[in-house]
């Protein structure tokens, strides 16, 4: 669970308490994502009566917090912290509304996600409004007052008993330790704002990974064998080509690079890793590569926007598979490190999750 303590007694009180009857949208902040201010919290609370607002402390207060939320049976649902923070709540919520939980049956609520993280992939694929200005309080105004009539009920992969938008071995889990260390060693002083959002991302790309890349061998032989459902290779387009894949056969035997699948298209600040996420209901995007880190560095613009598909990238929509890597490969799930593997079983959760649009757009 990504949610870290802030010293807030007033709001851990507040989940406590009772409420008026219908209660209509709770807001449910990360106390250690970086946006998450006091500025943020006090202007919340200016839109959102104080009870309904929830500053998670531990991973023990987020399990207080989704009780008190199912207790309550708040319709609405917002995250503030990041797509880690959405992650930890919404397993959660499902965790406690399983069939022998506590609140089994329980129907969850919708979500709307704040632009309050550090790569916001889920914000952006949402359209939510930038933390700039009165952004965030207008998303829960508009919500409040039912002006976002926009619903995505989006899947979610599943892997390690998690389920999360997004998760791959190889070079993808390298990237993001090696934005981690970009961050932190010089994301500092006047080159805070240049190396800590996007730009940190791409220089990461650009100046360490890539190099790292030209210099050791970022290939390693593979086999992605797809599960117990049809799965279809894609071409440049999203369109299946060639028969379906049926079930135990290899979507993919060779060297790799990286591997990984995502049920919506974004890695965070704007990143297309997945274009082809959310276009068919039930499958997530499966995306393999096989490209050299030279051409990557050379088209790195393209693939940042989805529009790059070289023989080296293979595409496949499936609801499971299976990947194998003859040495154990950075993971990551949800753009969180979670150690090496040799093999990792990614599926589609049982489970959906309705999402607000705040473009309005229904899917």
């Amino acid at each position: 669970m990504l949610v870290q303590p802030l010293r807030s007694p007033d709001l851990r009180q507040a989940a406590a308490t009772s409420v008026a009857a219908e209660p209509k949208v709770a807001v449910l902040l990360n106390a250690n994502a970086r946006k998450v201010d006091a500025r943020v919290v006090k202007s919340l609370s200016h839109v959102v009566p104080e009870e309904d607002l929830f500053l998670s402390r531990s991973p023990l207060d987020a399990r207080r917090i989704a009780q008190t939320v199912l207790e309550r049976g708040y319709p609405l649902v917002f995250t503030g912290g990041g797509d880690g923070t959405f992650m930890g709540f919404v397993n959660e919520f499902l965790r406690q509304t399983e069939t022998r939980g506590r609140f089994a049956g329980h129907p969850l609520p919708r979500f709307g996600v704040l632009k309050l993280g550090t790569g916001n992939g889920l914000a952006n694929f949402v359209n939510a409004s930038n933390p700039g200005g009165d952004g965030i309080l207008q998303d829960v105004v508009r919500a409040l007052s039912g002006d976002v009539a926009g619903l995505r009920r989006m899947n979610m992969v599943m892997v390690d008993g998690q389920r999360t938008p997004f998760a791959g071995l190889g070079v993808d889990g390298k990237l993001l330790n090696d934005y981690i260390w970009v961050k932190e060693n010089l994301g500092k002083g006047v080159f805070k704002k240049v190396l800590t959002g996007s730009g940190g991302y791409f220089s990461a790309v650009a100046f360490k990974t890539v190099p790292h890349y030209l210099t050791n061998s970022t290939w390693v032989e593979c086999e992605v064998i797809n599960g117990s459902s049809e799965a279809y290779r894609l071409g440049p387009d999203g369109s299946p080509v060639g028969e379906p894949i049926a079930p135990g056969e290899a979507l993919f035997r060779g060297e790799l690079m990286m591997a990984g699948a995502a049920t919506m298209p974004f890695y965070g600040y704007g990143f297309r890793m997945f274009p082809f996420a959310h276009q068919r209901r039930g499958m997530m995007h499966v995306r393999l590569g096989q490209v050299h880190a030279a051409n990557v560095l050379a088209n790195l613009p393209k693939l940042w926007n989805g529009r790059w598909f070289p023989e080296g990238i293979h595409d496949f929509h499936a609801k499971d598979v299976t990947i194998r890597f003859a040495r154990p490969m950075p993971l990551q799930i949800g753009g969180d490190a979670a150690g090496y593997r040799d093999e990792v079983k990614l599926s589609i959760a049982p489970e959906t999750v309705d999402l607000l649009d705040f473009h309005g757009a229904v899917n």
